[in-house]
């Protein structure tokens, strides 16, 4: 047979595979010798061959290329002349039976890449259901807040700037009927690192301030809305910024806000 025809029946493959007979291997080295074209030809092979090794096993493809060559190894290829068969019908039982393998590997590999793909779906359908949830919380938290402050029985108490940051604002809504008073502080800046905001029910006759607590998690609070107890006769309510923890009595030099009650 010619070059092209010699190239066509699969026995180069046999050859790098590394499972001919020693004299059908001493035929093809004479060739590869002798023909440019065929040595190219296994040299292809062999490069292809590494190359499906390295994309179903790249930590290690010459390890997987020598498992190949072993298990084809293995095979009897004395049984297939002990059948008669002609070089023909054993090359390409062999060619199949190597096309079945990188078949194999082929759907290996891309059964993979389905596994992986389908567990970043599965993260991004869990991290929009987060996402959904917590949109419908904010909402829900949102709806809620209004309704308690365009309440009719809510009174509103404006809290004005002061000395110590004359652009902030805030608000106080006084439930008397539930003893809560909830604080809008929106128009305060961000405590610094290690200070706290805290709210103080006021007597005004004498001056008597007493916590209602800290607004803790400020930062974080997207509405700047806070839920506070109010069991106190308020005239008054002043914010003031304090060391993290609070303080018992008010710092009035950083008194960030205050508002009287109307009579």
């Amino acid at each position: 047979m010619n070059t092209e025809e010699f190239i066509a029946s699969g026995i180069l493959e046999l050859y790098v595979y590394g499972v001919l007979p020693e004299t059908e291997n001493r035929v093809i080295t004479k060739h590869l010798k002798q023909y440019p074209e065929i040595r190219t030809e296994v040299e292809e092979i062999e490069q292809a061959l590494m190359e499906l090794s390295g994309a179903v096993a790249p930590e290690n493809p010459e390890h997987l290329l020598q498992s190949i060559k072993e298990k084809l190894s293995a095979r009897p290829l004395a049984e297939l002349s002990a059948r008669k068969r002609s070089n023909w019908f054993t090359y390409t039982g062999w060619a199949a039976s190597v096309i079945l393998l990188v078949g194999l590997f082929f759907l290996f590999d891309q059964n993979r890449k389905l596994e992986e793909s389908l567990e970043e779906t599965r993260n991004r359908n869990i991290q929009l259901e987060v996402r959904i949830a917590d949109a419908r919380n904010n909402a829900e938290k949102t709806r809620r807040l209004l309704d308690i402050l365009r309440d009719k029985n809510i009174l509103k108490v404006p809290l004005e700037g002061q000395e110590a940051a004359p652009e902030a604002y805030a608000a106080a809504y006084w439930d008397k009927e539930k003893n809560v008073t909830y604080i809008d502080a929106l128009g305060l800046p961000d405590p610094p690192e290690g200070m706290v905001y805290q709210i103080w029910s006021l007597k005004m006759a004498p001056l008597t301030p007493t916590s209602m607590g800290l607004l803790d998690d400020f930062e974080t609070d997207e509405n700047k809305i806070f839920e506070l107890s109010n069991t106190n006769i308020s005239e008054g309510f002043g914010i003031t910024l304090e060391p993290e923890g609070g303080s018992e009595t008010p710092t009035l030099e950083r008194l960030y806000a205050l508002g009287v009650v109307s009579s």
